[in-house]
């Protein structure tokens, strides 16, 4: 009889030559569990996804209840249905009053492709304008932003007029002009090695588009929900985005994102035709119930505000002359080393020795650390042995 991990790589589509096998069996907390047993520190919340840790039960509760009255019941929009109206009722009472309607697709890919329709539309434009080394999804509308040639160019042709600008470059906001539809930028930059934007420089972004009609768009699929110190990263920078993209943590666990703009904005797609944009699974009533759930443990367990106390935590603990810097906001890090050599053998002695930690798509040099917020200053200590062990066998 086959294995679960021979049956993997028979059955499954692979997205690498070597995929780590990992089995995991169960998760709880911060921790995944291995069938016989094997324990894991989760630092890397899947990809972003687990910002309260794996199965928080009142996320399981509020899953259990909803599936006692329905699940799927018809496509976005032709049925009121009560946990997308609460779920929208309170993401739009966390953010500024330009950020008032809510629109549910089942993942970040998909925000970032509503968001360039409704954009396109509004405006009446079709140049957007994404960031070197940004990363927004992978399908093909979203796969155009990627700011990096090495995965774009097995794809195309692709969606032209996509033009790129540098991070934090000051001579490229002159490349919005009125021709352009939308800027679109991770608030905080995730798969480039984590790369913070200067407030000058993103609120000179704000002040272009508004000068030349252009929509902000902010990626927050990562930096949304706590992560960074904020519920929301934009928060840190003193600007509001005309579309806000969320996914990721937004469910618990469960798969679901959302782009939010002003209503005059998002009724773009309700006319001419009708139907502008339609998904037969966004807004699941199951991951709504869930979304909601999650914020509701966000706000009554305070875990955003200890964020920046336990990634400085983090920083303290991690000191060796092997790390050129670690650099990010809040529960996003990124511990810069020399060579990919460095990341790939540190990372998998961690694993080995119970601690999960990863790298970047468009970084190879440096480790990633982002860890669920419930996490303790115990175990970030405890983290950070482990994580200093490795550094030593490999980078010392």
């Amino acid at each position: 009889m086959l294995s679960n991990r021979q049956l993997f790589l028979l059955n499954t589509a692979q997205t690498s030559n070597n995929p780590r096998l990992t089995e995991i069996a169960s998760a709880e907390g911060i921790y995944l569990y291995g069938p016989s047993g094997e324990k894991y520190m989760d630092l890397v919340s899947g990809f972003a996804v687990n910002n309260i840790g794996h199965r928080s039960q009142r996320v399981i509760d509020a899953i259990k209840e909803q599936l006692d009255k329905h699940m799927h019941v018809t496509v976005f929009g032709e049925f009121v249905q009560s946990p997308q109206v609460k779920l929208a009722e309170k993401l739009v009472s966390l953010l500024p009053k330009t950020l008032n309607s809510v629109y549910f697709v089942n993942s970040g890919a998909e925000a970032t492709e509503g968001a360039m329709k409704i954009a396109k539309r509004f405006t009446g434009r079709s140049e957007i304008i994404a960031a070197k080394k940004a990363y927004h999804g992978s399908t093909q509308g979203a796969l155009s932003l990627i700011g990096n040639d090495e995965y774009r160019s097995a794809y195309g042709p692709l969606l032209p007029n996509i033009s790129f600008i540098g991070f934090n470059e000051e001579a490229d906001i002159s490349k919005i002009t009125a021709k352009t539809a939308a800027v679109i930028l991770e608030t905080i930059q995730g798969e480039a090695g984590i790369c913070v934007p200067n407030i000058e420089w993103l609120q000179r972004i704000r002040k272009r588009c508004d000068e030349t009609g252009a929509l902000l768009i902010l990626d927050e699929i990562q930096t949304g929900l706590g992560r960074t110190g904020k519920l929301f990263a934009f928060e840190h920078f003193g600007v509001t985005p005309d579309i806000l993209l969320l996914a990721k943590a937004l469910g618990g666990g469960m798969p679901i994102g959302a782009f939010i703009a002003d209503k005059k904005i998002m009724d773009v797609i309700s006319h001419n035709p009708i139907l502008g944009h339609i998904t037969t699974f966004g807004g699941h009533p199951v991951c709504c119930a869930a979304a909601l759930a999650t914020i509701q443990v966000i706000h009554d367990d305070n875990l955003v505000a200890p964020i920046t106390t336990k990634a400085a935590l983090f920083k303290k603990h991690l000191q060796h002359p092997a790390i050129k810097e670690i650099r990010g906001m809040g529960f996003m890090m990124a511990i810069q080393l020399d060579s990919f050599y460095q990341v790939e053998n540190i990372s998998k002695y961690c694993a080995d020795h119970g601690v999960m930690i990863d790298w970047f798509l468009h970084c190879e040099t440096a480790l990633r650390l982002a860890p669920p917020l419930i996490i303790s200053e115990d175990e970030i200590i405890a983290a950070c042995e482990i994580i200093l062990e490795g550094i030593n066998k490999y980078a010392a």
